[in-house]
């Protein structure tokens, strides 16, 4: 991993991204995002994290409920700190110190926010969880976290979400969105992208704070990110380079001069053959084109046939993440059995079992639902 490109970051995570059909706040979606916070906590990077309420509560849709919006979005601050709290625990579980701080008193549990107190926590490596919002009504905690990375320093502010970055459109929904490589706060203002609020664009904006958005839920993009690296579309595509296998980001820059071309220029003419490779040898299906100076790879238009082939790579996904949980309903129930020369009953070994096997089946029919959305998205013209 390269020497990271940022000291302070701030890490922006959406309430409803802890959460899954059967939990409100998701144990393993806990630990998978505090192992990957802890990865880049180990390269020495100082990190602070918002996250949103909208798992629990949103306080723009409380009028629905019949309550008063600034009522409904003191709720909305207070769902904020139940999961900043969870992300605490799961954090502390890696071993990592942390500091939770809100903008309104909640003593019991955390210490209000003082900016100087925040970014001394920050210096002794400590992770500090900023909640509550910004203590007022009708701001978001997009515009929390661009006004908490300001006040503390931040580098840069990254967006976890569930893509690899920004898009035209929805790419869950909008199988032709195309994705941006670069992007003023002009263009994502003018062009309705829906990545943060406008407060929070603006606020980055006047205080040069970039801001970058990324799929969280991959493994290792985090860490990859804050080295420098782009975890987009050519992302886990590796060539030997001196010896070493090395992200194609990481030995060429890679450029998008348009919609749907996407330019890699080599930092040295003897490594294009090892990067086309690479690209063919990929399940991408794209043909890279050599002059010389680019290799360009033109993206081609989503014909039957291609729609078709994507529904196949998604489904090769999808079997591939059942196997996963299978896997871990076996080391879960082989830890178990375990259990019982140290005392503990027949029933209640049947009882984890059949737990396990209930979250078994409820993420293996998550899967499948997913994919037979996914399925009528990529297939719908």
């Amino acid at each position: 991993m390269k020497e990271p490109k940022y000291k302070r970051i701030l890490l922006k995570l959406s309430g409803e991204s802890l959460s899954t059909d059967g939990e409100v706040i998701d144990p393993t979606i806990l630990g998978q995002y505090a192992a990957e916070i802890k990865k880049v906590h180990d390269l020495g990077v100082e990190v602070a994290i918002v996250i949103g309420g909208g798992n629990i509560f949103r306080g723009a849709s409380a009028a629905k409920a019949g309550i008063d919006r600034v009522q409904g979005d003191y709720m909305g601050m207070l769902a904020t700190v139940i999961n900043g709290m969870a992300v605490q625990a799961s954090l502390e579980k890696q071993g990592l110190y942390t500091r939770m701080m809100t903008a309104i008193k909640v003593e019991a549990v955390c210490e209000p926010f003082i900016r100087r107190r925040a970014m001394r926590h920050l210096e002794k490596g400590r992770i500090v969880i900023f909640g509550a919002g910004t203590g007022n009504p009708y701001f978001t905690t997009d515009s929390t976290a661009s006004l908490r990375a300001i006040e503390i320093e931040a580098d840069v502010v990254l967006k976890g979400t569930r893509v690899d970055g920004v898009y035209s459109a929805d790419p869950e929904k909008d199988p032709t969105a195309t994705r941006y490589t670069n992007l003023s706060f002009t263009e994502a203002i003018s062009k309705g992208l829906k990545i943060m609020d406008t407060t929070a664009f603006t606020l980055c904006q006047e205080n040069n704070v970039p801001i970058i958005v990324f799929d969280m839920n991959k493994e290792g993009n985090l860490a990859a990110l804050v080295s420098g690296e782009d975890v987009g579309m050519l992302d886990g595509l590796t060539i030997d380079y001196y010896g070493m296998q090395t992200p194609i980001s990481g030995a060429a820059s890679i450029t998008t001069p348009d919609a749907r071309t996407i330019a890699i220029k080599p930092f040295e003419k003897g490594i294009f053959a090892e990067i086309e490779k690479s690209i063919r040898n990929s399940s991408l299906g794209l043909n890279p084109m050599n002059d010389g100076e680019l290799i360009r790879l033109s993206i081609p238009p989503l014909t039957e046939e291609r729609r078709r082939d994507l529904v196949k790579r998604v489904k090769q996904e999808i079997e591939v993440a059942k196997i996963n949980i299978r896997n871990a309903r076996q080391d879960g129930n082989n830890s178990i059995k375990k259990l019982k020369g140290d005392g503990v009953s027949e029933d209640a070994i049947k009882e984890a079992e059949d737990k396990i096997q209930k979250k078994t089946d409820a993420y293996i029919t998550r899967i499948d639902q997913v994919f037979n959305e996914k399925e009528k998205d990529i297939m719908s013209v």
